[in-house]
């Protein structure tokens, strides 16, 4: 029994994890990679994101990952631990979500008190995230919680975004959509990266990416023309019911008053961001 609203979990995530993700988008974590000695992109992604779980091995950035072509992931995991340690990458990522911050709000919104109420809000919502089997969740809350108030909000909707995002693949896995069905039934929503994208970025080939197509027809979930089908729009839906309730205890705990203000101020901080041109214009659609 929820005291929340229908979906406000949803809500206040789909506020904060852009502003999250805005960091894997900049030109200042290019920079800050780049200067630790890794130029490469995917690398770079590879590194940023799984550098909290050590200096692990191919194998788990492709699990905890979940939609990247393993061959892509290997070609640059674990070689890239040799060019840069994980704490190297850390407090290089660190700067850079520091930067660009700074660059898409504005030193005002960093120093305001909406900053330091957002990333207080955020904290105490992750107290009820939990580690089993949130194998990305976990490695971040092992992080400590950067003093400044605009890192500490990052901080902390980066543990919502990844506590929802373990959850997610495993409400993937129950639906039997395997990683690249997944990305195209996403996108069929319009709400998923473009084709163009995930095809550069996730190691993923046009035949690859026609031939999950094919499957998705063959159940009865994707049209002839690409887009979903009653059946389709009905699963996308159940995912996101299932991710919902497998997320939910951060935004129980918080409550819904809390909740809705950390909506709210998340809201306010990502406009202005995507104001600022956080994200490529052609990121998303078909």
């Amino acid at each position: 029994m929820t005291s929340l609203p229908a979906r406000a979990g949803r809500r206040c995530h789909n506020a904060l994890n852009p502003l999250h993700s805005t960091v894997y988008f900049s030109p200042d974590f290019t920079k800050e990679l780049a200067g630790v000695g890794i130029e490469d992109s995917n690398a770079a992604y590879f590194a940023g994101r799984g550098a909290a779980m050590g200096a692990v091995g191919a194998g788990v950035i492709t699990a905890a990952f979940y939609n990247f072509n393993h061959e892509l992931v290997a070609r640059h995991v674990p070689e890239v631990w040799r060019t840069a340690s994980p704490g190297v990458v850390l407090e290089a990522r660190l700067r850079a979500v520091d930067t660009t911050l700074r660059r898409l709000l504005g030193a005002e919104a960093l120093a305001s008190d909406e900053m330091a109420e957002a990333a207080g809000l955020a904290l105490r919502a992750a107290e009820a995230c939990t580690r089993h089997a949130r194998p990305l969740y976990a490695a971040h809350a092992d992080l400590p919680v950067p003093e400044r108030p605009h890192l500490a909000y990052w901080h902390a909707a980066t543990l919502l975004r990844e506590h929802r995002g373990d959850g997610h693949l495993a409400a993937l896995l129950a639906a039997g959509l395997d990683p690249l069905e997944a990305l195209v039934s996403h996108t069929a929503t319009g709400k998923g990266m473009s084709p163009r994208w995930t095809l550069a970025t996730r190691g993923w080939s046009r035949t690859d990416w026609e031939a999950a197509s094919a499957r998705l027809r063959d159940r009865g979930l994707l049209d002839a023309g690409g887009g979903l089908t009653e059946a389709g729009t009905a699963l996308r839906a159940e995912l996101e019911e299932v991710t919902d309730r497998l997320d939910s205890a951060p935004y129980e705990h918080l409550g819904a008053q809390g909740t809705e203000r950390l909506t709210e101020l998340g809201r306010g901080f990502l406009a202005v961001a995507l104001g600022a041109g956080a994200f490529p214009a052609d990121l998303t659609g078909q």
